[in-house]
């Protein structure tokens, strides 16, 4: 084991788009566990684009990352001590100890992954928060019917991917908005969409008019801003609009100032919901549980980009802010057990 525990800390916070400097690799000691707690090694560091806004001194659902302090997320990672009777060394674990090599943490904020289901890497992704996130956003907050059509954004990432997936599995059409050739193939050839809008290829007005012909009844949003402006032109009466992420928004120093088509909601008598998964999280074994057979039966796929290194975690961070990753962006700060 390690002598030392390397982290990433928040040093500054940037006023736009975050850069290296506002990031530091720092040397701490090893952490030891007292009673109830267990020393986890991390294996795999989860970035979600949510961490933007905890770099953000404002008033949030959550309390913004402190400077100095550890930059937050979770990992899964494996028991390397534990003083607590319900976990043993060598245990796969997901715990939210941020972006650092190894944490004690209390054993009551550990959920236990099993190994044998799945690839670990997956309890942050497809079987972890995002997959979740999608499940109950689309089922919850969006209710969709067989033969409605719905619209998703980012829909080569983490959750996007997953909420075109299952809109098909429950008789839905699954229309994405995807930046790039590559992504919008993925999209529609190997995740099942129908029809896939490539943002930078075309005018979304004009891509949003050719794959919904017959507009929009439910629209997953992880984007916001003039995306989001686009599709509010296109729905439906009664349609449902799931308000997840703004990611185009997050590195913005002043909020834009666009009139927004949001007469459309009265027109239309339609219904926009922000979604904050972790409402959910006494329900988070059903949504697991439907994941999960979705995954073995190969009715869910998921693609991971995996950066190397706790020292390239900010690098991979700010590429995800930049949609460089497909599907889900993970960083391997060591190896998986033997």
């Amino acid at each position: 084991m390690a002598e030392t525990n390397r982290q990433i800390l928040l040093k500054s916070r940037p006023p736009g788009e975050p850069g290296l400097d506002n990031f530091e690799l720092a040397d701490a000691p090893m952490p030891v566990p007292g009673d109830g707690e267990v020393l986890v090694r991390s294996i795999y560091l989860s970035l979600d684009p949510y961490m933007r806004g905890r770099m953000r001194d404002v008033k949030s659902y959550v309390p913004p990352a402190e400077i100095g302090a550890v930059m937050p997320g979770a990992v899964v990672g494996e028991v390397m001590e534990s003083h607590d009777a319900d976990y043993a060394p060598g245990d796969i674990v997901e715990v939210y100890h941020g972006w650092q090599e190894y944490a004690a943490s209390p054993a009551k904020f550990l959920r236990r992954v099993d190994a044998t289901a799945a690839p670990i890497s997956t309890a942050l992704g497809v079987l972890g928060m995002p997959g979740v996130t999608a499940f109950f956003g689309l089922l919850d907050v969006g209710r969709p019917k067989p033969g409605e059509t719905v619209l998703v954004s980012a829909a080569s990432g983490a959750v996007g991917g997953v909420v075109g997936q299952i809109a098909k599995i429950k008789g839905c059409r699954a229309v994405g908005i995807a930046g790039g050739p590559a992504k919008s193939r993925w999209v529609t050839e190997e995740l099942g969409f129908d029809a896939c809008i490539d943002y930078r290829a075309e005018d979304l007005d004009e891509g949003i008019q050719r794959t919904c012909p017959d507009g929009v009844d439910v629209y997953y949003d992880n984007v916001g801003g003039r995306t989001l402006d686009a599709v509010l032109r296109r729905i439906n009466d009664r349609a449902r609009i799931v308000i997840c992420g703004m990611i185009s928004e997050y590195n913005l120093e002043k909020p834009e100032l666009a009139p927004r088509p949001t007469r459309a909601l009265l027109v239309h008598r339609a219904r926009m919901e922000g979604l904050i998964v972790f409402d959910y999280v006494d329900r988070f074994p059903e949504a697991l549980a439907s994941l999960a057979d979705w995954v073995r039966s190969g009715e869910l796929k998921y693609r991971e980009t995996i950066a190397d290194g706790i020292e390239n975690a900010p690098a991979a961070f700010i590429g995800l802010l930049k949609g460089e990753n497909f599907g889900k962006q993970l960083v391997r700060l060591g190896p998986e057990p033997a």
